[in-house]
């Protein structure tokens, strides 16, 4: 009667918080994960959940098998990554590098994570280095690179991770404030905040202000988010970062956010691999850790 699929849809719509999120993280249609429920529940003889509550609230019967999910899902991955060693299969080499500068927030939980469970698996994250990333994992100087600004290279696989939007902060006085959203003309007058990268890998110039042919009256940078942010609050700036990167200044009212444009900007953050590594099963459990752990750390993340 139970399957794993039916638990795993229960643990995402416990985290979604809704059928619609829910069903994208399953990677099926609403109406196919509806369909499920509504069988697994005709066969149970019950309801697992109330319908039309945002978020879900559970009945008695959906909480006692979100409690079984909790027991047997760790339980069943744990036993693959027994088998995969079993098979020879647990060697490997982890070498990244992350074209990200507010990535560090669920990537270290998710190396940690992933460390714990593949103590064979050699990794590091190397600092300082003078190369191109995607160029280097090529060249087999690393294994993966977290990018959002894929580039099509021989043998190189991009996975993608999930979907963000970008936001525009600005200060809490500032004109922008009350705003519903921002067009590209309302920068031409602001100095934009950038991390120090090349404009063409950062989306409020490829996706909002280029194609609107508008330029920032002036273009600073800063190396670290909380910089920007200090920028920012002191009205001496304005920024675009990924919405994730925003929460924690968020929820302490030291900046406001807006979208950007009426249907915003939105993104997706990629792991680039090489194509010989892609079905190794300590690559694979490392790209659905990073999957799990960045739904589990990140606000307003969708995905991929």
């Amino acid at each position: 009667m139970l399957e794993l699929r039916h638990l795993r849809t229960l643990i995402a719509l416990r985290d979604a918080g809704s059928l619609v999120e829910a069903a994208e993280r399953v990677h099926l249609t609403q109406s196919a994960l509806s369909h499920q429920i509504k069988d697994l529940e005709e066969r149970l003889g019950s309801p697992l959940f109330l319908r039309k509550t945002r978020p879900v609230e559970f009945t008695r019967a959906g909480l006692r098998l979100l409690a079984l999910a909790e027991q047997v899902l760790p339980q069943v991955r744990m036993a693959e990554r027994d088998l995969a060693r079993l098979a020879g299969n647990e060697q490997g080499r982890l070498h990244m590098a992350i074209e990200c500068h507010s990535c560090f927030q669920w990537l270290m939980p998710t190396v940690d994570h992933f460390r714990d469970h593949w103590p064979e698996v050699e990794i590091d994250i190397p600092g300082g280095h003078h190369f191109d990333p995607l160029p280097a994992l090529a060249r087999e100087q690393l294994d993966l690179v977290i990018t959002a600004d894929p580039q099509p290279l021989p043998g190189v696989h991009y996975e993608p991770l999930f979907r963000y939007e970008g936001l525009l902060a600005v200060a809490r006085q500032h004109r922008l404030a009350g705003r519903p959203f921002v067009a590209p003309q309302d920068l031409v007058d602001e100095t934009l905040i950038t991390y120090p990268v090349e404009h063409g890998r950062l989306d409020v110039f490829t996706q909002f202000l280029d194609p609107a042919d508008c330029r920032p009256r002036e273009v600073r940078t800063a190396e670290l988010t909380i910089m920007m942010m200090q920028l920012v609050a002191s009205g001496r700036g304005v920024c675009a970062l990924p919405n994730w990167a925003l929460t924690e200044y968020l929820e302490r009212d030291y900046v406001k956010a807006v979208p950007l444009g009426e249907h915003g900007v939105w993104s997706t953050l990629f792991a680039a691999i090489r194509e010989e590594t892609r079905d190794a099963p300590w690559m694979e459990d490392f790209l659905r850790t990073a999957r799990e752990t960045s739904f589990a750390v990140l606000e307003g993340v969708k995905p991929a």
